[in-house]
């Protein structure tokens, strides 16, 4: 706490010594295309500025109550999704930054920056004369609205149900209080996981995000053992960046609100806003995914055994050696050589990472006839970081795109898409187009390679380019229902969705060139890849439906159940539930507790099955284009009008019907990842 309050007085500080300056971040942009002037901005510009934007919104709150009109969408609802324009200014500088290029000083302002947002979020959620003016249009007749109008006074109206609006101002303070906590604890997490992340390089010399490859390539198995360990006990080591209790307080927490809203469990608050509806409808989803999973999970393990068997009768391994969790990669891959002919130090030297990306920009180019080029001179953030310009097929804006794809050691692990600006049209009638930012933390380069990627990485980096697809074309008017602003279990339909043309042959063709010769890909090789896409898929789907699975069963948790565990609770539950749910003792899920960042410091708590659940949209809308063609420009056109370019603006089914006119099953992804 000291070294927090030291942090923030020296921000004051610096803030006093240059009153002079003005602040960046409240001034118009007149930078090239409105982006933000990073150059220019400066740690202690971020607090001042985010006191501004508070100012500016509670103003702007208070003309919408007291307007003496009577309350109309105009002036009610579409007023208050325009208000904060400084905040979502500075916001989408400053998380952006905080998640890639942190430091102790920028940690410490977003402590309290998001203490303040979480007590201005708080207080409109909690308003009850700004609700009664809402409720007024919401109660009114709605047939002069544009759907894209009635979907926008539907989340408003449900937001401030959902807050407990309607509950006693007691209750209300107890939620306002439980918020401020969960912020807090919510932030100490990630900070915590990142420390881990950089402890567990400082010890193997391997970022986080090469976990994976170096798992697949050594051979010596008792370094396997021991990464595995490390890996897999991250924020559990009993130091100062343990997250057991922070997880538990979370969970308690969550609880507690879900019961004042009156619900059950927080599984069920989150979920009633959702595709799925309830618990009982994920449970039962992931059950059948689990199972498929695990049925052919145990056929890739005898496969690998056998493989480890020749080793053992080598003389390589002692008798009686079995595959445990540390062998999984290294002889998956082995396996993978023998059934395909296939070797990832065969496909590395053609995907080097900014041939991968143009190679996303060419497929947006094919099925879209949308068209991106380097912007040079744009402030960046970071020296890594690279600049795009994204046009339409008749020349007009879609928006600006910036790559950042390389680890360091101030960037949050894992791969995400964000908006610096969202995508809406503003009360004068212009349209403003979204900034939109790739991280990623993909293989980096060594001494004598540029970064090469694994397959796995290829996939995405086309994923997360199929976010900034749908933040890019989106055409909406309303910030609240635009680009990806839709529900937690619709929205990765898109990148999944994506990631199906990164091994198609024609792409391939005009991204994947051997960095040392030019030479494209080779056909045979081609083969390959996408033959081996079903390879140990039981492993890759069981991993990630035993995180689903965790994410949901601690979140269907009663108050009542957790209001006392302490932190031993979490490897006694855990264990609990991976024998539940029939996952082999060679795997583990693909976060557990302790680093699961989705749940415990992002919004997918009790969400995280939307990955798979998106995964059988994707795979049935790629269906569509399977059938008509894969570049049919009519299936393109019609994917894009109903899904890209509609964002939240109506239900995600009413679209999903409009497209494919049928009900997905979950039948399409186990036909897809080989698991009938």
């Amino acid at each position: 706490m000291m070294k927090k309050l030291l942090l923030i007085a020296g921000i004051v500080a610096m803030t006093a010594c240059t009153q002079t300056r003005t602040n960046p971040l409240l001034e118009d942009w007149t930078t090239p295309y409105g982006v933000p002037p990073f150059d220019k901005i400066q740690t202690a510009d971020y607090l001042p500025a985010i006191d501004s934007g508070i100012a500016q919104q509670r103003a702007e709150i208070r003309a919408i109550k007291e307007n003496a009109e009577a309350p109309t969408f105009d002036n009610t609802i579409a007023a208050l999704d325009r208000s904060g324009e400084i905040l979502a200014k500075v916001q989408g500088v400053l998380f952006n930054v905080s998640e890639t290029d942190a430091d102790d000083a920028l940690n410490a302002v977003v402590d309290s920056a998001l203490e303040r947002l979480t007590i201005l979020e708080n207080e409109i959620n909690s308003d009850k004369d700004l609700f009664a003016r809402v409720k007024r249009v919401y109660n009114a007749d709605q047939s002069g609205l544009t759907r894209e109008q009635q979907m926008l006074l539907k989340n408003t109206y449900e937001n401030f149900v959902r807050n407990g609006i309607d509950l006693p101002d007691s209750v209300q303070a107890s939620l306002q209080d439980i918020n401020l906590k969960l912020s807090s604890l919510q932030q100490k997490f990630g900070n915590n996981l990142l420390a881990e992340n950089n402890a567990f390089k400082d010890s193997f010399g391997i970022p986080v995000s090469s976990y994976t490859s170096a798992m697949t390539t050594t051979q010596d198995r008792a370094r396997r053992e021991a990464m595995f360990k490390a890996y897999s006990s991250r924020g559990n080591r009993g130091n100062a960046n343990d997250n057991k209790q922070i997880c538990i307080d979370i969970l308690k927490l969550r609880a507690r609100k879900a019961n004042l809203l009156g619900y059950n469990s927080f599984a069920e608050y989150q979920l009633a806003d959702k595709m799925a509806g309830n618990p009982k409808t994920v449970d039962s989803f992931l059950g059948v995914v689990m199972e498929a999973s695990m049925n052919t999970a145990k056929k890739e393990l005898a496969d690998m055994q056998k493989v480890m068997d020749r080793d053992i009768a080598a003389g390589l391994l002692p008798e009686g050696s079995k595959i445990e969790p540390w062998d999984w990669f290294y002889y998956a891959e082995k396996v993978r050589a023998e059934k395909y002919a296939l070797d990832e130090n065969q496909t590395k030297p053609y995907f080097e990472v900014d041939s991968v990306r143009n190679g996303a920009f060419a497929a947006a180019h094919r099925i879209y006839g949308i068209n991106i080029e380097p912007v040079e001179g744009l402030p960046v953030y970071n020296p890594e970081v690279k600049t795009f310009k994204l046009t339409d097929a008749d020349g007009s804006l879609l928006g600006i795109f910036y790559c950042d794809y390389l680890p360091r050691s101030t960037k949050r692990g894992g791969a995400w898409m964000n908006n610096i600006r969202e995508q809406y049209v503003d009360a004068k009638g212009n349209d403003i187009r979204p900034i939109i930012v790739n991280v990623c933390n993909m293989t980096p380069p060594t001494d004598s390679t540029p970064s090469l990627l694994t397959i796995d990485e290829v996939q995405t980096v086309f994923h997360e380019f199929g976010h900034a697809l749908h933040g890019f074309l989106s055409k909406c008017h309303y910030k609240g229902v635009s680009g990806t602003n839709v529900k937690r279990d619709f929205v990765e339909t898109f990148s999944q969705f994506n990631e199906h043309w990164a091994f198609q042959k024609e792409i391939l063709a005009d991204y994947a060139h051997n960095y040392k010769t030019g030479e494209t890909i080779p056909d045979s090789l081609v083969a390959k890849i996408n033959r081996s896409l079903k390879f140990n898929q039981g492993f890759m789907e069981g991993e990630l439906a035993a995180a689903s699975i965790l994410d949901m069963k601690w979140h269907e948790l009663p108050y009542e159940a957790i209001k006392d565990a302490d932190t031993s609770f979490i490897k006694t539950f855990e264990a609990s539930v991976c024998k539940d749910m029939g996952l082999i003792s060679e795997i583990i899920p693909r976060y557990r507790t302790t680093y699961y960042n989705h749940i415990f410091n992002s919004g997918y708590a009790a969400n995280y099955y939307s990955y798979i659940w998106t995964d059988v949209l994707a795979n049935d809308a790629f269906s569509e284009f399977e059938k008509n063609g894969i570049y049919d420009k009519a299936t393109a056109k019609k994917f894009r009008e109903t899904f890209l370019e509609k964002g939240g603006s109506e239900e995600p089914m009413t679209l999903y019907l409009r497209f494919r006119g049928a009900m997905p099953s979950a039948d399409a992804l186990i036909r897809a990842k080989g698991l009938d």
